[in-house]
């Protein structure tokens, strides 16, 4: 049909319908992830549960007058919070670049005329026209098509293209329709627009990414880190405000005092210190083509023990190729390829990506790639009744018709088979042999092609009647190949913890076939019917012994997703399509595969660029390592902060006046904050990467009731030789324990941060330079000019060697404790919370 017969007989619409439909149904936009302005989303991360508990201690401090520790804390998180929206604004302007590469358009029939428009600007009622290639613009009904193929895996997860018919030759609505978001294969079409926008099939996945997200791991733990810290911060801190007020000290003093055991107790590094060390994280994969969309993603990553994958161009390149060449009785043979070659290189439609695949076959061994003997002397087109496409050739010496197309229309026109290149009768029970083949093969999950020939006269014409006494050639089969590094990737996982289950909405024999190929144990099989008929909580322990799950819709795969959360497991998930959004978006990791389309990026945490999903594996060890760096100083903080706090409370009650001025308290800690600065460059021990990572606020809370008594224990004996033995004043008392204070919080970390001997890993040379400066400046403090303003006063050597004694005994005592809890930890959570420390 030409174009002055498309525009005679499809008016389409004029430019003031289009603009009164435009206002009528909007833009053709899906109603995706609205982006809120950029100082809201600043403002929200203030909302956090950590950053509020430090911005309330910042008000209390600016409403008692000690303005310059507010300032303090308000700084390190406005730090933290501007370090975490630079690395998500920075991901929004890749994402948008990523958008700008494929904008949107259509070839609409506008005033009478084709014109290309954005896809924005398309409405209900619009005629468009669409090639090989093009994105379909809208939901639109067939009205002419040619040759049509329409490739609709991100929306079905369907591997093949699927053919399509126009509304006049069929009452399939699945045939005649073609659905946004989807692309053309092969072929081209005229479609009436019928659905855009949110009313879309595409839509309507895209409204269920509007819902609010489920909390994540990260966010999980760190609002349950939060509520740990809160309990204990006010617990401790009316204790000592009551007993400070029971002994008839000042009210006002004590509660200074008091606010100040608080903020020194607050862990207020801790968001700056995450961000520096996940933003230091995300860089690194940055420029290996990865976009962090989030901090918390990384953490996340590093924490899942299940990675649900897709199928379709995740663990498939999404593209068919020819698997086998079989005569009838499923023998490889090359006289199918041979002449279905023949068939695909002489075709004057446009190639299908079967056609395709046909022709970047290599030839059968020993023939030539070209075939200039023959010539072409008519075509017999595909329709959607015959299924098959029969080519006329002609070499001079002989006629033949050439035809493929589906075996199950095919095979009742043969009366003879090819055995070794020769016709012989077609027996009943080479028939039978036949059918038992194709069998075979659909139950392999491949796709299949019959090839037919006959010699045939010379005619002015060919006619579908021609198409009969065919010799069956054989059967093609198609396959959508492996990744190549598929394999390697799932056995990196498997090395890191990570079980790969794959959920697809192909059938199960083409993922099984697929699972053999990289030798990937399927485990009990679960299709989409079984998951209907389960309850959530059958579901859930079914889930975790099944591997693939086959013919799944995309809601199902959300609810697969959520009974595996269900079951305490962190759970990423990596796909592609618009069927895998909401699956991304469920998940507490989701990672948006090379190529997936928009809707699928903006629902993921983590976007790959490139191909090859080695990534993955050095992205979870990355997620670990900036983990462990996170929870040495969470460990290390809250354990030897709350071991000093009880002790102030202790030494309160006991002596005769504050066993340290509020100055001082905030001085120490924010000495203590300065050293641990360099964390984030810390090493990592291997065996900590190894398995997955995630909070435990059981191992936490030990840790904290375990190491912060025994420091406390360390604390009253020096403050035993401070008053009795070197009968020390009210100064010389601040003094000696502010050092001694000082120094066991930062000689701790050594233990701290390795499961293993502290001199059997070595910190990195930031850190280490960090530590031994602070540590000199406590040293020097009771010496310097600034000693009489902050309240110190020079000590007695013996005092240097006594502490010398007790650091050494304290570390001893901390790695001692360390072991005890660490080995029944490793053996109740086998999944990884021993090396929280």
């Amino acid at each position: 049909m030409t174009e002055t017969d498309i525009e005679h007989e499809w008016a389409g619409l004029t430019s003031a319908e289009a603009e009164t439909r435009l206002a009528q149904y909007g833009f053709n936009e899906p109603a995706g992830e609205k982006q809120q302005h950029w100082v809201l989303q600043f403002l929200k991360l203030f909302l956090q549960p950590l950053p509020l508990i430090l911005l309330i201690a910042a008000c209390i401090s600016s409403f008692i007058g000690q303005l310059l520790d507010a300032s303090i804390i308000a700084v390190m998180v406005t730090a933290s919070a501007i370090v975490d929206f630079y690395q998500t604004y920075r991901s929004q302007v890749s994402m948008e670049k990523l958008r700008r590469l494929v904008a949107p358009t259509g070839t609409v029939l506008r005033d009478g005329a084709w014109v290309e428009l954005d896809r924005r600007n398309i409405v209900p009622g619009d005629v468009v026209r669409m090639a090989a290639g093009d994105l379909v613009p809208a939901d639109c009904t067939l009205l002419e098509v040619c040759n049509l193929y329409v490739q609709e895996a991100v929306l079905t997860g369907e591997s093949l293209p699927s053919v399509k018919a126009a509304a006049s030759d069929t009452r399939n609505k699945r045939l005649n329709q073609v659905y946004l978001g989807t692309s053309i294969a092969s072929g081209s079409a005229i479609a009436s627009v019928v659905k855009t926008g949110a009313a879309t099939e595409f839509g309507e996945i895209a409204q269920q990414l509007s819902a609010t997200q489920e909390e994540t791991d990260f966010d999980r733990g760190l609002r349950q880190f939060a509520l740990l810290i809160s309990r204990v911060v006010l617990f401790l801190v009316l204790f000592v405000l009551l007993a400070n007020l029971a002994v008839h000290r000042s009210a006002f003093e004590s509660l200074l005092f008091a606010v100040a055991l608080a903020v020194g107790l607050t862990p207020e590094l801790l968001p700056v210190l995450t961000s520096i060390t996940l933003a230091k994280a995300a860089i690194q994969l940055a420029q290996k083509d990865v976009i962090v969309k989030h901090l918390s993603a990384i953490q996340n990553l590093g924490s899942i023990d299940i990675l649900c994958s897709d199928k379709t161009g995740t663990l498939t390149l999404g593209e068919m190729h020819v698997f086998q060449s079989l005569d009838y009785s499923g023998v490889e043979a090359p006289e199918p390829l041979r002449t279905a070659k023949l068939n695909s290189l002489f075709e004057a439609g446009v190639h299908s990506p079967l056609d395709a695949a046909i022709l970047e076959a290599p030839p059968p061994a020993g023939e030539a790639a070209t075939n200039e003997d023959w010539e072409k002397l008519d075509e017999l087109p595909f329709d959607f009744e015959r299924r098959r496409l029969s080519i006329v050739l002609s070499n001079r010496q002989e006629i033949r018709l050439i035809c493929k197309g589906a075996p199950e229309g095919l095979l009742p026109l043969c009366t003879s088979v090819g055995v070794a290149g020769h016709p012989v009768p077609l027996t009943p029970e080479a028939r039978k042999t036949a059918e038992r083949t194709l069998v075979r093969l659909a139950d392999d999950g491949l796709r299949v092609l019959a090839v037919a020939e006959r010699g045939i006269p010379s005619k002015p014409h060919y006619v579908p009647s021609d198409e009969c006494d065919l010799t069956l050639v054989g059967f093609l089969t198609f396959t959508d190949p492996v990744r190549p590094d598929a394999a390697g990737a799932i056995q990196e996982l498997a090395e890191d913890g990570v079980a790969v289950k794959i959920i697809t909405g192909d059938n199960a024999d083409v993922a099984k076939h697929l699972c053999q190929q990289i030798d990937f144990d399927t485990g009990e099989v679960l299709l989409g019917d079984d998951l209907d008929r389960m309850t959530d909580t059958a579901l859930a322990i079914r889930a975790e012994k099944s591997n693939l799950f086959a013919r799944v819709s995309p809601a199902q795969k959300s609810r697969i997703l959520r009974a595996l959360r269900s079951r305490g497991h962190v759970v990423g998930f990596i796909g592609d399509g618009i069927n895998d959004a909401p699956s991304l978006r469920a998940a507490d990791i989701g990672i948006a595969a090379p190529h997936a389309v928009d809707v699928a990026r903006a629902a993921a945490d983590i976007i790959l660029l490139t191909p090859g999903y080695s990534i993955l594996h050095q992205g979870i060890r990355s997620g670990r390592n900036a983990f462990g760096n996170v929870m040495k100083y969470l460990m290390m903080g809250t354990s030897s902060n709350f071991g000093n706090v009880l002790s102030m409370a202790v030494a309160a009650v006991m002596l005769p006046f504050l066993p340290m001025s509020p100055t001082q308290v905030l001085l120490n800690n924010f000495l203590y904050d300065m050293s641990q600065i360099p964390i984030p460059t810390d090493n990592v021990d291997p065996e900590y990467s190894a398995v997955p990572r995630s909070w435990d606020m059981t191992l936490i809370r030990r840790f904290m009731l375990l190491a912060g008594p025994i420091s406390s224990i360390f604390d009253v004996v020096t403050f035993y030789v401070l008053l009795h033995f070197m009968h020390a004043g009210e100064t010389e008392f601040h003094t000696g324990w502010f050092i001694e204070s000082l120094f066991t919080q930062i000689m701790v970390l050594l233990v701290i941060r390795t499961t293993k001997a502290p001199w059997r890993s070595r910190p990195s040379r930031p850190l280490a330079i960090s530590m031994l400066a602070v540590l000199v400046i406590g040293f020097l403090l009771p010496v310097s000019p600034a000693a009489g303003y902050l309240g110190f006063t020079p000590l007695p050597g013996g005092y240097y060697l006594f502490l010398l004694v007790t650091i050494t005994l304290y570390l001893g005592m901390v790695e001692a404790a360390k072991r005890w809890l660490l080995a029944p930890a490793s053996r109740r959570l086998p999944r990884a919370a021993v090396s929280q420390a």
